[in-house]
């Protein structure tokens, strides 16, 4: 049976979770200058190649979400996840700042409210799916069922009390298959599936804190809780350690982006996001003889129309 895998650069290989791949984030990189093939580069070199390639990305997303909206053939759900101060809404600010807002939209999961608490963990999630010729952008999204949930059962929806034991292991392996057949069956109606994982490290985050408590201006951006979460990373490690090595398949890939240099950052997801969707088979919608034809006359009556 046809089923939608992304096909994304070669290059990507080394921070891609392979299928049923055990993986510790602890062996990927952060920093995205520790990887051999920008080792070389100065910052200020690493910068402008960002810049380069975020812009000559935008371009093409571009070009590729016209044909994407204009043919209506496949969908491109894209979802984002990281730690407080990742990153994730400076990326979609960046990255998506060329796409028509009338194909593009953003859906971002807060605490579940008490009617969807009342449904399965995946319900609130299909009202936000993107239809043919749309791309959506979970801000978070269904993985917090197996992240926050995880760190904090008591915040998880209701359950009968037979059906609902965190501390078994069993448990969230079921919710795992759950989410991996959730998008087997997404990938094979059409819907493209990229899934972005921003890296960055414990000092890195310390040091974003500090920056936004450190302008009033930027105080909007957090919250008590924030930093309260921030003493359960090695606990949140280790839940993405687990996701990610239990929920990265051949057509919804977990990508680990190096996301301690944000430029660096954006500049991969946009060149991936706008790989992925310029590869697919796509084009603007053909016109048939007749039509064309029709509105040659079209275009003749209307410059033969006198003006008033």
């Amino acid at each position: 049976m046809f089923i939608l895998n992304p096909k994304l650069h070669k290059a990507m290989k080394q921070i891609v979770v392979s299928q049923d791949t055990k993986i510790r984030l602890k062996d990927f990189y952060a920093n995205p200058d520790k990887y051999e093939e920008v080792a070389n580069y100065t910052r200020e070199e690493l910068h402008k190649l960002s810049e380069d390639i975020l812009e000559h990305s935008r371009l093409r997303l571009e070009e590729a979400q016209e044909k994407l909206w204009a043919c209506k053939k496949y969908g491109v759900l894209i979802v984002l996840q990281g730690m407080d101060t990742a990153g994730k809404d400076g990326t979609i600010k960046h990255v998506m700042s060329g796409v028509n807002p009338q194909g593009c939209r953003v859906a971002s999961f807060k605490t579940p409210t008490t009617i969807e608490h009342a449904h399965d963990f995946l319900w609130r999630h299909y009202f936000e799916l993107p239809s043919r010729g749309e791309i959506v952008i979970f801000n978070r999204s269904h993985y917090e069922n197996v992240l926050v949930t995880k760190v904090h059962p008591e915040f998880m929806e209701d359950l009968p009390d037979d059906l609902k034991d965190p501390s078994d292991k069993e448990f969230w392996e079921h919710r795992y298959q759950d989410i991996r057949a959730f998008e087997r069956h997404l990938a094979r109606n059409g819907t493209l599936i990229l899934k972005f994982f921003l890296h960055i490290s414990k000092s890195e985050q310390k040091r974003r804190l500090l920056d936004r408590l450190s302008n009033e201006d930027k105080y909007w951006k957090l919250s008590p809780a924030d930093i309260k979460e921030r003493q359960y990373w090695d606990q949140y490690i280790d839940t993405y350690d687990e996701m990610l090595s239990r929920t990265s398949t051949e057509y919804a890939p977990w990508i680990i982006i190096p996301a301690n240099n944000k430029k660096i950052a954006r500049a991969l997801v946009a060149d991936t996001i706008a790989t992925a969707i310029g590869n697919l088979k796509i084009n603007y919608p053909e016109v048939t003889k007749a039509q064309i034809n029709e509105l040659k006359k079209t275009k003749i009556r209307l410059e033969k129309e006198q003006d008033k």
